[in-house]
């Protein structure tokens, strides 16, 4: 097993305004875009900060449409073998959306859901091309720009991370008491190192399961303002969490739910 299995590596939107959500989060977090021709016709767009490539985002599949689910953000993370991390992820009681499948020149991925729902990607890189540049974890700070931290919102986070955990090998780090909000439960790689990301059980107004990604920017206030001002909501906050960090928790002009992330407010 590597050090990198059970890290996220890539994070991905699909949308149904391609250039709309590049003006968006080019404008909010300063990501530069880049158009990559696929095959038939279709356009992945690469968003960098500087010279590190972040993200891509990529118009929604008539499919995915047809089964309802709203323009969101997934994750993929590094697994040693794709094939056999899906066979656990049945095995352990989680879904497979799609099967393992090769993207030339780049890796293989899959499409899975944990017991409650939430969606992940298992994705093996091909080597070369290496993973994309992993990033800093926020708190401390982390370069804005990078994603740095991975929030899990579930119906039941203790069973959540018992599978999660016996995917990636995931170690529970610091768990926060929330009062009526129940635990907040950070986790950390197998490998070691800080948290990299939190579960909790999400409220009940909250109609889905998800992973929210919190991506980095360097005043909170400030990045809150440029949501609203490009046509983006303002869900949660701004608020400050432990380790004096600020957070808020947004959702971009086509529906697609994130959040930002500052150590100043």
């Amino acid at each position: 097993m590597s050090n990198d299995v059970g890290r996220f590596v890539w994070y991905e939107l699909m949308t149904t305004d391609p250039k709309a959500a590049e003006r968006f989060y080019g404008a909010v977090v300063g990501w530069t875009a880049k158009d990559v021709p696929m095959a038939g016709g279709m356009t992945y767009t690469i968003l960098s900060a500087g010279d590190a490539m972040i993200a891509g985002l990529m118009m929604m599949p008539d499919n995915v449409k047809a089964m309802g689910a709203p323009p969101n953000w997934s994750g993929y993370i590094a697994v040693d073998d794709v094939d056999a991390t899906v066979e656990k992820v049945k095995r352990l009681g989680g879904a497979v959306h799609m099967p393992p499948t090769d993207i030339p020149e780049v890796g293989r991925f899959a499409v899975a859901a944990d017991p409650q729902g939430a969606v992940f990607l298992p994705f093996k890189p091909l080597p070369p091309p290496t993973p994309p540049p992993t990033p800093p974890v926020i708190p401390p700070p982390g370069s804005p720009g990078t994603i740095g931290w991975h929030e899990l919102w579930s119906t039941d986070w203790e069973k959540g991370f018992a599978f999660y955990s016996g995917i990636f090998g995931w170690k529970k780090d610091q768990a926060m008491d929330m009062g009526p909000m129940g635990t907040y439960q950070l986790f950390a790689l197998a490998s070691g190192g800080p948290a990299i990301g939190g579960m909790w059980n999400k409220p009940a107004e909250v109609p889905a399961t998800f992973w929210l990604y919190y991506f980095n920017v360097e005043a909170i206030d400030a990045g809150a303002a440029r949501v609203t001002a490009n046509g983006g909501k303002i869900v949660n906050g701004p608020m400050e969490v432990p380790g004096g960090s600020w957070i808020v928790q947004c959702m971009d002009p086509q529906g697609a739910m994130f959040a930002l992330g500052a150590m100043k407010k």
